[in-house]
C-alpha cells in the first residue's frame, strides 16, 4: 500500500484488483439445447453456479407396467442466479446457446426473485400436476394458500375449465398453475396483509 505522506490517504498499488467486490444475482432464463437440460444442470452445478431446473414426476402407464418418470416443465430452459461475471461463464457451456431477452432488447430479461420463489415453492410442494401456459390470463384475484401442501404461497386465484386454480406468473414465460379447492385459499389486499 503507498502513503502519501502530505494528506494521509492511502491508495492501492495500479494492478490491485477488486474481486471480492459484492456483485448483485438476478434471476435470468438460458436456453438449452433439447434434450440436453438436465446435463447442463448437472454442469452448472459443478462449476458452482446456482441453477434451477423445473422437473415434475409423472406416472406413465404402459400396458405391461407403470413407471415415473422425470418430465422438465419448461423444455430448452434454465434458470440461472447468476451475477455478471457468471453470466459470462454459462455462455461457455456449448449446450447453452444465449439468455432469453425481451422482445426489441439486447440485454437478458430477468425474472424477479419473488416470481422465483413462488414457482419453485410451488414444484417443491405441489401433489398436485403443475401446468405451464403461455396463453394470456385474466387477473385473478391476490390469494393465499392457508391449508395444504402449499400452505403460504401466495398467487392469484383463477378459474379455468371449471376448477379453481392457483397461478404464479413468471415475467415473459407465462404462468404455473395448480388445482386447488377454494376452501384452502384466503384473499389478501395488494399490499399482502389479509383482507377483512
Amino acid at each position: 500500500m503507498i502513503i502519501k505522506k502530505n494528506d494521509d490517504q492511502r491508495t492501492l498499488p495500479i494492478d490491485v484488483i477488486g474481486s471480492s467486490v459484492a456483485r448483485s444475482k438476478r434471476w435470468l432464463v438460458a436456453i438449452v439445447r433439447i434434450c440436453h437440460e438436465k446435463k447442463t444442470s448437472e454442469r452448472l452445478t459443478k462449476m458452482g453456479i446456482e441453477n434451477f431446473l423445473p422437473i415434475q414426476q409423472e406416472v406413465h402407464q404402459w400396458s405391461d407396467r407403470r413407471k415415473v418418470v422425470d418430465r422438465v416443465l419448461l423444455p430448452m430452459m434454465i434458470f440461472v442466479h447468476v451475477d455478471l461475471q457468471e453470466q459470462k461463464e454459462v455462455l461457455t457451456l456449448s449446450s447453452i446457446s444465449r439468455y432469453m431477452v425481451l422482445r426489441g432488447e439486447s440485454t437478458p430479461a430477468v425474472i424477479p426473485d419473488q416470481q422465483m420463489l413462488r414457482f419453485k415453492f410451488m414444484l417443491d410442494y405441489s401433489d398436485e400436476t403443475i401446468s405451464m401456459s403461455t396463453s394470456p390470463l385474466a387477473p385473478g384475484e391476490k390469494i393465499r394458500v392457508i391449508k395444504g401442501p402449499l400452505a403460504g404461497l401466495e398467487g392469484e386465484l383463477v378459474n379455468m375449465n371449471g376448477k379453481s386454480k392457483v397461478a404464479v406468473r413468471l415475467t415473459m414465460l407465462g404462468y404455473a398453475c395448480v388445482d386447488i379447492p377454494v376452501g384452502c385459499v384466503e384473499p389478501v389486499s395488494e399490499n399482502g396483509d389479509l383482507r377483512d
